[in-house]
């Protein structure tokens, strides 16, 4: 219950509107914010089996990079249960655009230094990690991945490094790995080859 006292504490006294503009793209999608809107389409999505992920990590990321102590530490709680519910861990301070999607709700990682746009989608066992190592959390200057705006990321994709831009309109394939900057309007892919031998007998 106490959980809940922090979370309805923060509602109450904090600017809501870009948490708002989220949940109305993620969440309602079709209409305007309304808190019935959102309360009921949540119920909906639990009574047909689908995830409310996106409604617990944006809400636990806004309390930990603007509450106070008590909501900093409740959104970490929140966040160790989503890790453990949903084996997703987005690091709180990541930026994620509107309409983000996840195919398949299992081994994704994203760093909190990925700025990721509009209408990006990501599939199963995917990382988007850092190659530096930081000691301190500083959120607005940093070395950082962008990925833009109407992304596909294909299932079992690396994508690595600090100063890193993925830009708008691309597609990137199953199983690639990614360690350099990307232009917009393009597919990209790691090239594998498949070796069969078959044994005599």
């Amino acid at each position: 219950m106490l959980k809940y006292f922090h979370i309805i504490k923060f509602l109450m006294t904090h600017d809501l509107t870009k948490l708002k503009e989220f949940w109305e793209a993620d969440i309602i999608i079709d209409k305007s914010f309304k808190w019935r809107r959102l309360l009921r389409r949540l119920r909906e999505r639990k009574r047909e089996g689908l995830q409310n992920y996106f409604f617990w990590w944006r809400l636990a990321n806004e309390m930990f990079l603007n509450g106070n102590i008590s909501q900093h530490l409740t959104a970490k709680r929140i966040q160790i249960d989503l890790v453990s519910k949903y084996n997703i861990e987005i690091a709180f301070g990541a930026r994620i655009g509107k309409n983000f999607i996840i195919g398949h709700y299992t081994g994704i990682v994203i760093t909190e230094t990925t700025d990721i746009g509009d209408n990006v989608t990501i599939r199963q066992n995917t990382t988007i990690g850092r190659k530096t190592v930081f000691v301190e959390h500083d959120y607005r200057n940093r070395l950082c991945i962008k990925i833009g705006n109407n992304v596909d990321i294909g299932a079992h994709t690396c994508i690595i490094g600090d100063n890193l831009s993925i830009g708008n309109n691309v597609k990137i394939g199953a199983m690639s790995f990614i360690n350099k900057d990307i232009p917009d309007n393009c597919t990209v892919y790691t090239e594998k080859t498949n070796k069969i031998q078959i044994k005599s007998l």
